[in-house]
């Protein structure tokens, strides 16, 4: 898979005035306020250029969505990051789609049957974005905060997310986003990647093993939504030290439980399964009754 380089210098602006429908001063506000999220920290120049609006423009939006409370500056380092109110609208939407708040107790049951962290992620593109997590008590654990982003192919929800879509969609993904290599396990050929995606796919659930960090591995599996499509991913990680080879198969089928009872929980059906009038749906395991 051919991987374009990157062009020096100020890329063309996204944003056009003949956009049929949309008012190219909130697309400008909305893009810079994406690009803020997915990097976490950014300043006023980077944002400028790779969104290729104008610097003053740039300012004067951030101190707009400033205003609002949509985005803070860093006195200290002189960087842009995310504010209260995109949090806020983030837990929102959450609270909306209900997946956070049910996926929660069984998210704890999996922890406690693991003894490794629980993670809830959804995807947004090329990427899984974190959006719940339960610790274990293990002194030595993973981590990752609400928001932070990761690539799908060196992901354990990511792959497990991947696996459920057709070839022609994963394909898309990829040529958009590029295979980048985080450590010397992760999986950075098409081949590579597709044979992983069709083991997961056969046996329900994905093995992340130090393809994204060293010294960290993840089980995950896809939640699928009332269409059947792949809405979330749920995984547990932790030190690879405790994910070996007699163990992971065991763990892996608790995790598979723990996407199956999030499905159900949040009405989602498995693909080729049949709908079926409420009086016969299939009583939830006892410990998210």
């Amino acid at each position: 898979m051919a991987i374009q380089k990157r062009q020096r210098g100020r890329p063309k602006s996204q944003f056009r005035e003949s956009s049929a429908g949309t008012l190219q001063s909130l697309d400008r506000a909305l893009g810079i306020l994406k690009a803020v999220s997915k990097s976490e920290r950014a300043t006023l120049t980077d944002l400028s250029l790779s969104l290729g609006v104008p610097t003053a423009t740039t300012h004067r939006i951030l101190t707009t969505l400033q205003k609002h409370g949509f985005v803070a500056f860093d006195e200290e380092r002189q960087d842009w990051v995310i504010g209260i109110e995109a949090y806020r609208t983030g837990v929102s939407f959450m609270n909306r789609t209900g997946l956070s708040t049910v996926s929660r107790p069984v998210m704890r049951h999996l922890m406690e049957r693991t003894g490794e962290t629980a993670n809830l992620a959804i995807p947004d593109g090329a990427e899984v974005v974190f959006v719940g997590q339960v610790e274990t008590s293990n002194p030595i654990r993973a981590f990752f905060a609400r928001g932070t982003r990761t690539s799908m192919h060196a992901s354990g929800t990511g792959k497990a997310i991947l696996s459920a879509l057709p070839e022609e969609r994963v394909r898309k993904l990829l040529m958009s986003s590029g295979l980048t290599s985080f450590t010397d396990n992760t999986l950075v050929t098409p081949d590579a990647l597709f044979a992983d995606l069709a083991k997961t796919r056969q046996r329900g659930w994905s093995f992340d093993s130090e393809e994204r960090y060293c010294g960290m591995s993840c089980i995950g599996s896809v939640i699928y939504d009332e269409h059947q499509d792949p809405c979330a991913g749920v995984s547990i990680s932790g030190p690879s030290t405790r994910f070996d080879a007699l163990r992971v198969p065991e763990l892996g089928a608790t995790v598979a439980e723990a996407a199956r009872d999030i499905t159900q929980l949040i009405g989602g059906r498995l693909p080729d399964e049949a709908p079926q009038p409420e009086a016969d749906t299939t009583p939830l395991s006892n410990h998210v009754a």
